[in-house]
């Protein structure tokens, strides 16, 4: 098992290029499933969960060809998918209780081949998220669905699913992301109500959109979906990863570094991030290759913080912020919505010396004059990356166990923030 040292107080100054976005990525590798023809995308990152859906994927039947092996700092890969033929609509346990998002196999399956069994994804680190929402909206498109022996073996009556009025009673990307691809498909119009609007699902929509869907409200709360006959191949590219972006902003700003950004319409994937990045004291400034972030003034600024679906703060950036927040000046307050158990990174931060308390669902974060380096544990994606943002900035040694989280998440880190001036290696846990 591997694990990172970092030796803190190094400023960071060059540039960063922003890889494919894994959130992104990883639905639109599923949506391969809903045609005979290939699907090439390209600025994939090289990540875990990229190759576990890719052997998932694979155990469907599908076909995956690297057409270009690039590397974290010139642009990923590109991969093609063929899924001439659906070999099995079977996703089996002991591969989709790696991933939670093998879960996006199900909508393809149930509505190219009428039928789909699927594991359940089991529990999750940062706390339970059901799949309920997806199940009801699959029913809705006239779906028989049952729970078998820890799967969800679900059914198109006729072989085809129909159009339907599917209103979700809370938002979920995942969910959003389900019912989409299967609506492309299903016999009439599908109306998704309070569908999720991340910018991965718009992604995914363009991109199933140049497989012949037809698909419009993209981007709001109504999505519309005109059911066709069947999909055709198409090349896309994925969209830069906005939490990456914003995670490695943070990096500047506790270095006292200044970062370029490398992506197209990174200002705009932040959507949510920046405004509060902004508030903390991060500027930024566009060239013609990206972004550039630095601290504006000569401290951190406390800020209070509530992550909300979006265009609100992501959660995926709460623990990043919350280990800015432990420099800041003053005291920030921030309080998670979304994830019931996304706050254990605290004891690790404090092993560093920050100062947080926490009560229910909000953390007070008190700013420290200096962290100091420790050994800390990983406990998950990220988690992780608040620890490397903390490792960045401390005194002295940091080593984080338990990285394989942030191998799950952040393309080439190690190459990246090296390239920037951080003094950071991984290394083999001893046996």
């Amino acid at each position: 098992m591997d694990r990172l040292v970092l030796q803190g107080g190094h400023r960071l100054e060059g540039q960063i290029p922003i890889s494919g976005a894994k959130n992104a990525a990883l639905p639109l590798m599923c949506a391969a499933l809903l045609t005979r023809e290939t699907l090439t995308l390209s600025r994939l990152p090289h990540l875990a969960d990229i190759r576990t859906l890719s052997e998932l994927l694979q155990q469907h039947g599908t076909r995956l060809t690297c057409e270009k092996a690039g590397t974290p700092l010139n642009g990923g890969e590109t991969l093609s998918l063929t899924a001439q033929d659906i070999t099995s609509t079977t996703a089996p346990y002991d591969i989709v209780r790696r991933m939670r998002a093998s879960i996006l196999v199900l909508g393809p399956l149930l509505a190219r081949e009428g039928e789909a069994t699927v594991s359940l994804p089991g529990g999750c680190a940062i706390g339970n998220r059901p799949i309920d929402l997806h199940l009801k909206g699959f029913q809705e498109l006239g779906a028989e669905i049952d729970l078998q022996e820890g799967y969800v073996r679900a059914r198109a009556p006729g072989g085809r699913l129909k159009g339907g009025t599917v209103h979700f009673p809370m938002v979920s990307v995942g969910a959003t992301e389900n019912i989409l691809m299967a609506a492309t498909l299903a016999e009439g119009t599908t109306i998704i109500e309070n569908a999720a609007r991340e910018p991965e699902i718009a992604d995914l929509a363009h991109c199933l959109n140049k497989m012949g869907a037809r698909i419009s409200g993209i981007g709001t709360e109504m999505i519309i979906v005109e059911g066709v006959e069947r999909l055709h191949g198409a090349e896309h590219a994925v969209m830069p990863d906005r939490i990456e972006a914003a995670s490695y902003a943070v990096a500047a700003a506790m270095t006292r570094g200044e970062i370029e950004l490398v992506g197209h319409n990174l200002r705009i994937v932040m959507t949510g991030s920046l405004d509060v990045l902004k508030d903390a004291g991060i500027g930024f400034r566009e060239t013609g290759n990206g972004v550039v972030c630095r601290l504006a003034h000569g401290r951190i600024h406390g800020i209070n913080v509530v992550t909300q679906p979006y265009p609100g703060f992501p959660t995926d950036m709460q623990a990043q912020i919350m280990a800015m927040m432990t420099l800041c000046e003053g005291a920030s307050v921030i309080t998670e919505t979304i994830f019931e158990n996304r706050f254990m990174h605290v004891p690790e931060l404090s092993r560093m010396g920050a100062d947080i308390t926490i009560h229910g669902s909000t953390a007070t974060v008190r700013g420290v004059k200096k962290l100091l380096g420790a050994p800390v544990m990983a406990t998950d994606l990220r988690a992780s990356m608040s620890l490397v943002l903390a490792g960045l900035a401390a005194e002295g040694e940091t080593t984080i166990n338990r990285i394989y989280h942030l191998d799950r998440g952040y393309e080439g880190l190690e190459l990246k923030l090296g390239a920037c001036g951080a003094q950071i290696r991984r290394e083999t846990e001893p046996a």
